[in-house]
């Protein structure tokens, strides 16, 4: 059974840094693509920030565009989502999540990220 493990979430002042982690318990972690998800209270789960296994590439919300850095480390099986200049909106359940097709599609149970104004 594939496992994701979030962490790194917590309290922080608006204009400070986060940096979550996602270890996966997966054998073929590289050709897996990878994604941060945030749910805030009310509001519908959106994408944050997701990177492809095949080109590396990244797709970001305009929200965290300049702020946020997701990096993936194949040989850890983990996931990064480096966030600066927090604001208060930025206050949500953070999720990771792997995927590579509809069958396999994973996620996490979830870190909460708390930004004080």
């Amino acid at each position: 059974q594939v496992q994701l493990v979030e962490s790194g979430g917590g309290l922080v002042q608006a204009g400070g840094s986060l940096r979550l982690s996602c270890a996966a318990s997966l054998r073929t972690f590289s050709n897996y693509n990878m994604g941060w998800y945030r749910q805030a209270p009310g509001k519908e789960r959106e994408s944050v920030a997701r990177i492809s296994w095949i080109t590396g590439g990244t797709v970001y919300a305009d929200s965290v565009k300049g702020r946020f850095t997701i990096s993936r480390d194949n040989a850890k099986n983990t996931v990064y989502l480096q966030m600066n200049s927090l604001k208060p909106e930025d206050t949500a359940i953070y999720y990771c999540r792997c995927w590579r097709n509809e069958r396999d599609d994973y996620w996490g149970q979830g870190t909460q990220v708390t930004v004080s104004p």
